[in-house]
């Protein structure tokens, strides 16, 4: 063996000092770099970068816009459950999300018709604890108001995880963030306030009937509890169910939900949902001489449906309902609602969007304009509003390309983590967006390493080029299209042995198939691509970016709809990396 040696000079005590702390400290520092090497060359964290999703729907097509035109859904994809609210010239609104992290997106407008995203009402853990919910659990149905007597907004909702239920924030300017969660002291679902012109503030929310008086399944009520602004919570003893079962008990109508109090010439009118959020879904109108009734339904009910239409009429907007108002500028009343744009097989993909409707309130009762007649892709815009979705920050609406090659400090809030904050594992470095594998799979009610994207279109493409170079079978990065942990698309690159593949994993009802694989090099960035036509989905890849080659020929999209998988959400386009790969290729 071959000496190494090392010659000092030990004549001075500042020399012995130097040569002891090297004697002990040297070796360790040694170990712990190769230590810390080694853990990093065995971490498989892909880099994505180049992101494009482009809509290509033929309604649009069909439909060209006019000057004074612009297009419902205002929110296309995932956004259900609107509330609107407004404080002097500025509008502001939210959506239900369920597990997503951050929760609740909450936009704002000057005019109605141009949105910019702004943030999102729930964006601490301290706020939202969904990390072992089910992607239908979560955050149901808020509602946001601006409460002039005290100058404030609020944000109420339901949190089906994490012991919260019913929970209300607050803040005096949502651009500043909002408080952490009041608890309320109540069950039920789909609270509301309701702030009177005399300072007074009233709670009012669907739940179960008194027991024993359930008459049929989905027999709810709506009940009314006064609220103390003061300590953020409903006043014991106060509840009050002013509307049992619906508009006609007799008929046994079901979910009365999703309920509002408006104040108008000094009357209340309470707006609800009404017939479940499928198939039957509706709004009907209710009014009183006092916002804790007895409240009375207006003769001719509802007042926004599609149920009774015709079911293959052309351009189908279905499912109309859990609306809100809003009085614009102008004087005359608009309202948003949810509602879905089938596709051609009648799956819903893009999940419940958010349709916006003006409303004519020059009777006694509102009644939304057409929203008794097949819905139309296309409104009129408000007198002097400019047309800007899609331009300025303005969030875009219609056919739309959304590029990000991750080269800004901030991401774009469109996109979205489940069940956790996506600053847990990602990294925007020089090269993309860097994300650091979790070892939990897309199928565990667990958090996530995926950043995800909503399917917005019927018709699109969504594409990435991802460098990554998986270190075992565990590890397997790419593209996920979900609907939910049990029904999903899972397309990557894992390894076998000393070879790559890229596989096609279909998991449905929680049960997982490999579709296809193939052997793949990845000395190179790859370039992953999703094609969606209706129910027709297409996995693409390739390795020089501009020649794809499909894996696994045309699949169907039909474990990504609604209807078929179950649950709130609409379908997902995830970024996603896991070192808990179970999609193993085949050969």
């Amino acid at each position: 063996m071959k000496k190494i040696i090392f010659r000092f000079s030990l004549g001075t005590r500042k020399n012995v000092l130097l040569f002891l702390t090297l004697a002990v400290f040297l070796p360790c520092l040694l170990l712990n770099s190769n230590h810390v090497q080694g853990q990093e060359n065995l971490k498989a964290s892909p880099v994505f970068n180049t992101f494009s999703y482009k809509g290509d729907d033929k309604i649009y097509k069909e439909n060209p816009l006019k000057p004074n035109e612009f297009y419902t859904p205002i929110l296309q994809g995932c956004y259900p459950d609107p509330s609107i609210t407004r404080k002097g010239d500025d509008y502001y609104l939210v959506s239900s999300s369920f597990a997503f992290f951050p929760g609740v997106p909450i936009f704002h407008s000057t005019d109605l018709v141009n949105w910019k995203q702004i943030g999102h009402v729930l964006d601490r853990p301290s706020q939202l604890k969904v990390s072992n919910s089910g992607i239908s659990a979560g955050i149901y149905a808020p509602d946001i108001l601006y409460n002039e007597y005290n100058d404030t907004f609020y944000m109420i909702t339901t949190q089906f995880s994490g012991d919260m239920g019913n929970m209300v924030v607050k803040t005096k300017d949502p651009l500043k963030g909002w408080s952490d969660p009041f608890n309320l002291k109540f069950n039920g679902i789909d609270p509301a306030l309701f702030f009177d012109d005399n300072g007074k503030a009233y709670v009012i929310h669907n739940d179960a009937p008194d027991q024993g008086k359930e008459l049929y399944n989905g027999h709810r009520v709506i009940k009314i509890w006064d609220y103390d602004l003061e300590n953020d919570n409903v006043i014991p003893g106060t509840d009050k169910i002013i509307v049992d079962g619906g508009v006609d008990i007799t008929k046994k109508p079901i979910w009365i939900e999703a309920p509002h109090i408006y104040k108008r010439n000094g009357r209340y009118y309470l707006m609800c949902a009404e017939g479940g959020t499928g198939d039957d879904h509706s709004e009907v109108i209710f009014v009183s001489d006092h916002p804790r009734g007895p409240y009375i339904p207006a003769p001719k009910n509802p007042i926004l449906s599609q149920r009774h239409l015709p079911a293959n009429r052309k351009d189908k907007i279905d499912w109309a309902g859990h609306a809100d108002l809003v009085e614009g500028k102008d004087g005359k009343h608009y309202g948003v609602f949810l509602g879905i744009r089938p596709n051609d097989k009648n799956q819903v993909n893009t999940g419940r969007e958010t349709f916006i409707l003006p409303v004519d309130w020059t009777g006694e009762f509102p009644v939304f304009e057409g929203g008794l007649e097949p819905l139309s892709p296309k409104l009129n815009m408000p007198n002097g509003v400019i047309n800007k979705t899609g331009k300025e920050g303005f969030f875009p609406n219609g056919n739309f390309t959304f590029n990000d090659n991750f080269n800004t400090e901030k991401l774009d809030y469109r996109w979205i983590g489940l069940r956790v904050p996506r600053e847990e594992f990602i990294e925007i470095t020089n090269k993309g967006l860097k994300i650091n594998p979790f070892s939990t799979n897309i199928k565990e009610v667990k958090p996530t390493s995926t950043l995800f994207h909503r399917q917005q279109h019927t018709n699109f493409s969504a594409s990435v080029k991802m460098d990554y170079k998986p270190q075992s079978e565990k590890d397997l990065a790419g593209i996920v299209c979900l609907q939910s942990e049990k029904f999903n698309y899972v397309f990557g690159i894992t390894k076998k042995g000393k070879d790559n593949y890229i596989v096609l994993q279909r998991t449905e009802k929680g049960v997982s198939k490999i579709i296809a694989s193939e052997i793949i090099s990845v000395g190179k960035p790859i370039s992953l691509q999703v094609i969606g036509e209706g129910d027709e989905y297409k996995f693409n890849f390739s390795t020089n970016n501009k020649d794809f080659k499909n894996l696994g020929g045309v699949v169907s999209g039909d474990i990504l709809s609604t209807n078929v998988a179950g649950g709130f959400t609409g379908a997902l386009i995830g970024l996603y990396a896991t070192a808990s790969n179970d999609a193993f290729p085949n050969k």
